[in-house]
């Protein structure tokens, strides 16, 4: 008799309603902002190199 109703509600999981949205919409940010600042950093190093390069002594 699996997938019969009972007449009582589904049980509520933890991941279920807007609390665990609102948390994934900031999980989602904190992704981004943090892939966004490694990325500049690493962008920065490498332009740092350049830089330095370009003005060694040769």
């Amino acid at each position: 008799m699996t997938g019969e109703p009972t007449g009582r509600p589904a049980p509520r999981s933890p991941e279920s309603g807007p609390r665990s949205e609102k948390w994934a919409e900031r999980q989602i940010a904190l992704r981004v902002s943090v892939y966004v600042f490694v990325t500049h950093a690493i962008a920065g190093f490498i332009w740092l190199l350049f830089y330095l390069g370009d003005h060694a002594d040769k």
